[in-house]
């Protein structure tokens, strides 16, 4: 029989700054280069690895070679989701550009959550879905439940074809760490966003995790 989980294990991991930004560049569920993530978190190559190899036995992330390159990705939701959650408890950083306030409110309006759609849209999207009775209300960390897929927003989002759920619940709110509220995540969640990339109503935008939003979208949700 085990006891209660060390915390002060993953918190030591995620604590240091380098390791920290690494991290949060990796939210939206992308795979990176060390190079990439170095320059991300402004050390030298040299440091990233060091930081890498310690994220990567520490169970935060997984490296996967590809051609000459490793890259690295979280090792799961539930390290997308300990992200998250410290970022509600951290203190905001002061915006001190205009570059700065631009992506801050990117992200406000639409980013990638690992592999789900959060920020404002994401919240009008899920309220949404809701009210023509395709989910039920999301609660922050719990399971949810996908009651019909016959509504308009539904059909256009394809709910019907989402996957059917094998280890992570189809659907599950989570905590929105920007707007404080839940927003769509699990299995449903993870296919909302694919199909909104696929059919060009959000678009990645490079350097960040923001997500630009379509006027097909803007028009689905009333502006």
């Amino acid at each position: 029989m085990d006891g209660d989980a060390d915390l002060s294990i993953p918190a030591r991991l995620m604590g240091e700054p380098a390791r920290a930004a690494m991290l949060v560049a990796l939210l939206d569920g992308r795979a990176l280069p060390a190079g990439e993530l170095a320059a991300i978190a402004r050390v030298s190559a040299a440091t990233a690895s060091a930081h890498l190899a310690r994220l990567v036995e520490g169970g935060l992330l997984r490296a996967r070679p590809l051609g000459r390159h490793r890259y690295f990705e979280l090792a799961g939701s539930e390290v997308a989701d300990a992200v998250e959650a410290l970022q509600r408890l951290g203190p905001r950083r002061p915006v001190t550009s205009y570059a700065q306030s631009a992506t801050a409110r990117r992200l406000a309006e639409a980013r990638s959550c690992y592999d789900h759609l959060a920020g404002r849209y994401a919240l009008e999207l899920a309220d949404r879905l809701v009210a023509e009775r395709a989910i039920a209300p999301l609660e922050a960390g719990a399971p949810g439940a996908i009651l019909s897929t016959d509504g308009p927003l539904a059909r256009r989002l394809r709910l019907h074809e989402a996957p059917a759920p094998g280890r992570r619940p189809a659907v599950r709110g989570c905590l929105d760490w920007t707007e404080r509220r839940p927003h769509l995540a699990g299995a449903l969640g993870a296919h909302v966003l694919a199909v909104l990339i696929g059919e060009g109503w959000v678009a990645r935008v490079p350097g960040d995790r923001s997500l630009r939003v379509g006027d097909e979208l803007r028009a689905a949700l009333g502006g």
